[in-house]
């Protein structure tokens, strides 16, 4: 709980990072200063961001405020969704086999593989010459 009576959360996926602040009011949904749609663009990460508090039918009861940082659009909807599901937790215990059995509260902690030299990228080879 923070001051001013309150609850805030951290996710992570990729390189992105989100922090939610989540206090009682009307459903109103910011993201870094933006609506969802405004800042994401995508109706696809619209609704796995909304995914927590679709399940938990909690759309109307608490302002969320959200700062993310890092990586892409995808990523950063990935960590948001992660956030939100910790910090309606807080709000609510009762919520978190709901948010547990949709898969809402694990890290999903695949990375990007890092490139090693010698080759194109990653894995790839440069074209093997026989003669």
């Amino acid at each position: 709980m923070i001051k001013g009576g309150g609850f805030h959360a951290i996710g992570r996926r990729k390189s992105a990072v989100a922090r939610v602040y989540l206090r009682p009011g009307s459903g109103k949904f910011t993201v870094n200063g933006q609506g969802t749609k405004d800042y994401f663009g995508r109706a696809v990460l619209d609704i796995l961001l909304r995914e927590p508090i679709v399940k938990t039918a909690t759309s109307e009861k608490f302002d969320i405020l959200a700062t993310v940082v890092g990586g892409g659009k995808s990523g950063q909807a990935g960590a948001l969704r992660m956030a939100l599901g910790r910090v309606l937790i807080q709000a609510d215990a009762s919520l978190r086999a709901t948010l547990k059995v949709a898969g809402i509260l694990s890290r999903d902690a695949r990375e990007v593989e890092r490139k090693k030299y010698g080759r194109h990228k990653a894995r790839k080879r440069p074209q093997f010459s026989k003669r």
